[in-house]
Order: structure tokens, then sequence, then C-alpha cells
């Protein structure tokens, strides 16, 4: 595949640690589980649109209207999540957005990601399951996608 043009090279990633990235995650394999995290470039800088900006509103919050809803849908750990808030939080307030707008804005996509979301149930035992809970169950070694319609 380098051949087809000399702009572009295609590198493998190896696993690290027990942990590769891809894209903007993290995964880690465990012995009995896989954990999914964020991960961020060593250049990566929280600049963003400043709130006091002439820029729409619309604009101002999209990027992080994008970076809530992507916690909030990920199967990633309670601790993970606690940890990308900080740090949407943390990135909101560097560029002067006030705190009680990002408060609204995750409660707004919270609610929004639940109506969307159906439960995940254990047909064993018909009880709700956690997204912890559906990763452990997940063989990663034989693992096949399927299509949904």
């Amino acid at each position: 595949m380098n051949n087809i043009d000399k702009h572009l090279e295609f590198k493998i990633s190896e696993e690290e640690n027990n942990s590769i990235k891809y894209l903007d995650l993290s995964i880690h394999r465990n012995a009995n589980n896989t954990d999914l995290g964020f991960c961020r470039k060593p250049t990566h800088t929280d600049i963003t649109i400043q709130f006091s900006s002439k820029h729409p509103h619309e604009h101002k919050m999209a990027e992080l209207n994008y970076y809530i809803n992507r916690m909030l849908t990920l199967l990633i750990t309670k601790q993970a999540k606690q940890h990308e808030w900080k740090i949407i939080l943390t990135k909101a307030q560097n560029n002067g957005f006030p705190a009680h707008i990002i408060h609204n804005l995750q409660k707004k996509t919270e609610n929004q990601t639940t109506k969307k979301q159906p439960l995940n149930y254990d047909n064993t035992t018909n009880q709700k399951m956690d997204n912890i809970h559906i990763l452990q169950l997940i063989d990663t070694k034989n693992y096949q996608p399927f299509q949904t319609n």
C-alpha cells in the first residue's frame, strides 16, 4: 500500500503494555475484559472558539457538545468519564465558557442519549446490565460484528 503514493505512509500500530491507540481511543486489554479510554496526541491543545467571540453560539458549543456526547455514549469506565469530564470543564473554562452553560449542556446531552439508547439486558436473567458488565461479556478474540438493519 505504501507504493500507491509517495506522500502517504501506512504504519502498523503495535500493542504496548496491553494497550493500543486507534484514532482518539485507547484500548486496553486486561485478563478478563477490554477497557476503552480517550487519548490525545502530545500536540493537543485546549484551544477552541472563545466564548466571547462573535461566532454564532451553535458554533461555539459544537466542539464541547461533541466531547460531552462522546463521553456519555462510549462504553468507558466511571473513572474515565470523571477524568474526561474534568478535561472538558478545563477546556471550557480556559476558553471563557461559564460553568453553568457546560453543566446545562451535559444535562441536555444526558437526557438525549438516555432517550436514544436501548436498555441493555442480560438474556439469561433479564436484568439490566451496565456498560462495564457488557464489556466483560465480549469475547474479544472471537468477536464478530453483525449487521443491523
